[in-house]
This record gives structure tokens, C-alpha cells and sequence, in this order.
């Protein structure tokens, strides 16, 4: 498993005292430069609580290793500040859940924009849990807010291993998302109602299933319905329901049949979003088709990345993003001068790099900076690797709307508008993006255009 060690060293530990929240910061990019320890945020957040209790989901996702439970690393959470809100996200060790809280009622001094690790260590875990009542709580994002200065100059350093499916998880989730609908809203008390009505299993697969201006848990797919696989992959939601004023939830468009994993995966598996809404924040939750697969190997990045200009167009793109709320396509298209369906493919290119999620309330994508090595980016997708070796070797032969694609394990059969093929992968993956041959088929057919235009 290909992955790189991530190197966190805070000016001190992240504290909790006398009503003020400090939270160390490590690395990260801001619109003033790169910082080593950068200073965000100082201010009230207007709800002490749920704040609190929904910081405290995001780093229990980041702790917990849904399929095949077993101890491991803990990665920090990562908080992107944007001038409107603070983000807050995090993935689970098995790449498999997607958690972000947007706290929105911020009351204070916006110091920066731009993207950071903070420090999520045990002692404040345990301070984030005693958080009581709605009182405001003071909020300091970077290391001159810490809540205790005798720490004489502490360091504190982690070193903690991070697979390529971490950020490759980041990449498709904000695919994934994109493409879902909003398929019902329940307020606070049926939220409350139908998320304790679900199996007290953590591995129970279930339907939630629209029924008037209510959800009833169905056992198989219906119309409508969005599938949760591994009911206690969204155990984060329970501690906030005493908060909740509403629940959002969220599935793919076009029906039980998008995204449905292939004959070894069960039919009607989906991947879903579960939205919370908290006063004066957002807590969502993005959960995978099943528990075991983790939404790195979806595959729902590899059609725009494939396409000759995604590298050149993320350039440009790249350079308009400025950490705003949010990236309007229709605006980034003016002024890069470019469609917006390179656009949108560019901002895929800029996702397998951690430089962009999707706020599904918003409808909108959002810009960020994870701190990866871009080199280590090509590598991500082998699929696609693979695929542009076939290309440039000659192996593919187009014919009308098929291709042949030759290999070392013999002669696989495309069908370019269905973007099947007969291979293996394909028969035990389809729904997890196209395979090599797939790729290597429409890259053949996009060159064989361009000569003929």
C-alpha cells in the first residue's frame, strides 16, 4: 500500500479552560503564505455545546476504523477557515466515512483564510465531552490563542502514517457528492424519531425510504430510497440529535440503479450523505456503498482526469481559487475562459491534490489546501496509469462505438457508450469507475477525434 508520513508539530497542545477553546495549529496554507503555525480565527462561537459536540464527532470519525475495527493512528482533523465559516473535516482510518462540521455563527476576528491541521489530543477530548449548556465559547484557531501560556514553549509532535486512500477519499467523495439529490428533509423531532428507529446493529443495511414528509426504514430498495450500509457508520450522528433542528438526506440522482456495486457487492448498494443541522452549524456525514469499501476506490474521478487538458486547465483554475465560500462554476468559467465542463473537470484534477470538497447544502463546491506533496498525486490512480500506457503503446483498436483493447491477459472488449468491458475487474467492480481498458479506450477515441477535426 503506497503512502507518506505526515509530520504534525503544534507550538503546544490544544486546550479547553475557563470557557476558551484553543486549538494548535500545524503547517497549512493561507492566503498570506505558507505558515508553519497559522492564526485563523479569534472570537465567540455563539453555541458552546453543540460546537463542542460536533468538533468532537469529526475527531471520533478520524479515530475510528469502521470495517475491521482495530487500533490505529488518529490523523488530525483538518479546518479550513474561509472568511464566512470554519470547516471542519475528517475521514475514518477504513477511508470509508467523510465527516465535516461548518460552524457558521462566528462572532470575532477573522485573522486569515486558508487551510490547517489542529490538534485533537486525549485531554481534550475528554474537556470537548463536558461541555455543557449554550453559553458562548471562546474560540482561538492558531497557537497565540492557546487557553493556558505556561506551557513554556511545549512542543508537541506527531508523526503519523497516511495511506494514499486518505487522500484519494478526499478526491472522490466531492465527485460522489456532486451528483447527489436531496431526498428528504425531516425536522427535529421526526429526525430524532426515525434516526433512533434504525437497527441497533452497526453492520444492519438498511433503506431509508420517503413516506410523505417522513422516512420509514425499509430492509430492501425502493424508489426514492437511499441506502445506509453499516447503520452504526453514523453512531457520530446520535450525541448531536439533542441539538438537531433538522436531518438532510442525500443520495445518488437517477435512482437505485447509480452506483450499484457489481455481481460481488449486492445490488442496490449507494453511497449516501446524512446532513444534521445544528444551531448555527452543519454536521454531515458521507458514508460509502459498504462498509468495505472505502470511497477511494469508487472511481468516480478517473473520466474528467483522464481528458488531455485536466492537468493544464487545473492550472488555471487553480490559481482563480481563493478560498472563498463558494466556487461558482459560471464564474470560474469567465474568467478562466474556459467551459464549464473542463471547469468542473479541472476542479476534479485540483480534488486528487485535496485542494477542493463539495458542500452539499450549498450546492457548491469550496476551495481548501491539504498539505501533500503534488508529485505524489500521479500516483493515485494506477487505473489511470495503466490506462494511458495502453493508449501510448498502441494496444487499443477502435471500431465504430467498440474498442479491442490487448493485453497481457488477452483481448478485452469495449463498449464505448456503455463504457463497459469483458474483463475480470470489470465484471467484480462495475460501478467503481471505469477500468484501465475502459480508460485507455476513450483516451484513443478522444486522440482519433482530434486527428479527424
Amino acid at each position: 500500500m503506497n503512502q507518506a508520513v505526515q509530520a504534525y508539530s503544534y507550538a503546544g497542545p490544544s486546550l479547553l479552560a475557563d470557557g476558551r477553546l484553543g486549538l494548535s495549529t500545524s503547517g497549512g496554507t493561507a492566503l498570506s503564505g505558507p505558515q508553519s503555525h497559522p492564526r485563523f480565527f479569534s472570537g465567540l462561537l455563539t453555541q458552546a455545546a453543540p460546537a463542542a459536540a460536533g468538533l468532537l464527532a469529526v475527531a471520533d470519525v478520524a479515530l475510528t476504523r469502521y470495517h475491521q475495527p482495530r487500533p490505529g493512528w488518529t490523523r488530525d482533523p483538518v479546518v479550513t477557515c474561509d472568511g464566512d465559516r470554519l470547516r471542519f473535516e475528517s475521514f475514518s482510518a477504513c477511508g470509508g466515512v467523510y465527516a465535516r462540521l461548518d460552524v457558521l455563527a462566528l462572532d470575532g476576528d477573522v485573522l486569515d483564510r486558508g487551510t490547517t491541521n489542529v490538534d485533537v489530543n486525549g485531554p481534550l477530548r475528554e474537556a470537548l465531552a463536558r461541555v455543557g449548556g449554550r453559553d458562548p465559547l471562546h474560540l482561538g484557531v492558531g497557537p497565540d490563542e492557546l487557553a493556558v501560556t505556561t506551557l513554556d514553549g511545549a512542543v508537541v509532535e506527531k508523526k503519523v502514517p497516511l495511506p494514499s486512500r486518505w487522500l484519494r477519499g478526499f478526491a472522490e467523495v466531492q465527485v460522489i457528492a456532486a451528483a447527489f439529490d436531496l431526498r428528504a428533509e425531516l425536522r427535529g423531532p421526526q429526525a430524532v424519531r426515525f434516526l433512533r428507529s434504525l437497527p441497533k446493529r452497526a453492520n444492519a443495511t438498511v433503506w431509508a425510504i420517503p413516506a410523505g414528509r417522513d422516512l420509514r426504514v425499509a430492509t430492501a430498495p425502493a424508489p426514492g430510497g437511499v441506502c445506509l450500509s453499516g447503520v452504526g457508520r453514523i453512531a457520530t450522528l446520535m450525541p448531536l440529535l439533542r441539538f438537531a433542528k433538522a436531518l438532510r438526506v442525500y443520495g445518488p440522482a437517477g435512482g437505485a440503479g447509480h452506483q450499484a456495486s457489481g455481481p460481488a457487492g449486492g445490488a442496490g448498494h449507494q453511497a449516501s450523505a446524512w446532513e444534521l443541522e445544528l444551531p448555527g452549524m452543519r454536521y454531515t456525514l458521507a458514508i460509502s456503498p459498504q462498509p468495505w469499501r472505502g470511497f477511494s476506490g469508487e472511481g468516480a474521478v478517473l473520466a474528467d482526469l483522464a481528458t488531455d487538458e485536466a492537468a493544464e486547465d487545473a492550472d488555471v483554475v487553480g490559481m482563480l481559487l481563493n478560498f472563498e465560500p463558494a466556487v461558482e462554476i459560471g464564474l470560474l468559467a469567465d474568467r478562466s475562459g474556459l467551459p464549464p465542463s473542463r471547469v468542473r473537470a479541472a476542479l476534479t484534477q485540483l480534488g486528487t491534490s485535496g485542494r477542493v470538497g463539495y458542500d452539499l447544502h450549498e450546492a457548491a463546491h469550496f476551495h481548501r489546501e491539504l498539505p501533500y506533496d503534488r508529485d505524489q498525486v500521479a500516483e493515485l490512480n494506477p487505473r489511470l496509469t495503466a490506462a494511458r500506457a495502453l493508449a501510448d503503446s498502441g494496444a487499443v483498436r477502435l471500431s465504430g462505438d467498440t474498442a479491442e483493447v490487448t493485453t497481457d491477459g488477452g483481448v478485452r472488449l469495449v463498449r464505448l457508450a456503455e463504457g463497459s468491458c469483458t474483463c475480470p475487474w470489470w465484471f467484480d467492480h462495475a460501478g467503481r469507475g471505469p477500468c484501465k481498458h475502459v480508460l485507455a479506450a476513450q483516451i484513443a477515441a478522444r486522440a482519433r477525434a482530434e486527428v479527424e477535426a
